[in-house]
């Protein structure tokens, strides 16, 4: 059985939980550590779905080349 931990997030559910971070430490009703806690977590997701765009951004350069040498994907 998988564990959430397991199943890597796409980068739409990246998004979302981020916002749903920014708006829970926005409620501004959360203790220093609860907020660190949720603050901590939001730079994780940020680390992930920034390595998921820099993926896209390589795979979109290699189309980009086999296209201007007239390969096809």
């Amino acid at each position: 059985m998988s564990t959430p931990a397991d199943d890597p997030m796409n980068f739409e559910q990246i998004i979302d939980e981020l916002e749903a971070l920014v708006a829970r430490l926005e409620a501004d009703d959360l203790a220093l550590e609860q907020a660190l806690a949720l603050y901590e977590r939001g730079v994780r997701l940020a680390v992930q779905g920034d390595g998921l765009l820099q993926g896209v951004e390589h795979r979109v350069e290699a189309l980009r080349a086999a296209l201007s040498q007239g390969a096809t994907p």
